[in-house]
């Protein structure tokens, strides 16, 4: 199973590239957990709630993993991930908890997009920071280059992320594809 996880500062079309994404390529997508969550306790936060919500959005992508499984698809996206509540974290309250960053070393993802801040802010009752997008998004993007991240940064109107976007997805799948194909060649190899 493929995983390509969207990330990025607030208000830059993650949940809509992600279900999009989702609907072109017939799978699942994981939704942001921390909407839920803070719909359900309010927009004020601590520490602990964002563990919970880094374990809600765990628990989102396995359901995404196993949903599209079931379908059988090859790929499954996940609408934010770790670093956005690591990110999040640090800044809110200058620190993120071990566990977080544990599960952060753990996850893997095939390919990571980083979306831009050149859309329109629109205002949430659950968005903070209008006036620090592009600070947050040169921190994913110095956090992914660190990780030695597989990503790509996605910007333009709507259309133009959607076409983006399936661009490196359809190179990712066909990346997939010629990695089972070696490996199914070599085995047929080795069997003669």
């Amino acid at each position: 199973m493929l995983r390509v996880a969207l990330t990025g500062p607030e208000s830059t079309g993650k949940t809509t590239l992600s279900r999009l994404l989702a609907e072109h390529y017939r799978t699942a997508w994981a939704p942001e957990y921390a909407r839920q969550y803070l719909e359900k306790q309010g927009p004020r936060y601590t520490l602990a709630d964002l563990e919970e919500i880094a374990r809600g959005q765990l628990d989102a992508e396995a359901s995404a993993v196993a949903t599209a499984t079931r379908l059988g698809r090859p790929v499954v996206f996940c609408d934010t991930d770790l670093l956005v509540i690591k990110i999040w974290a640090e800044h809110a309250f200058g620190q993120c908890p071990d566990w977080i960053k544990t599960q952060m070393e753990r996850q893997h993802y095939d390919l990571v997009l980083l979306l831009n801040v050149d859309l329109p802010w629109e205002p949430d009752p659950l968005r903070e920071h209008p006036n620090h997008r592009q600070y947050f998004f040169e921190l994913y993007q110095r956090e992914l280059r660190d990780q030695f991240a597989n990503f790509a940064e996605i910007s333009g109107t709507a259309c133009q992320r959607l076409e983006a976007a399936c661009f490196h997805v359809d190179a990712l799948l066909g990346k997939s594809t010629e990695l089972l194909e070696s490996r199914a060649h070599r085995g047929n190899q080795s069997a003669e």
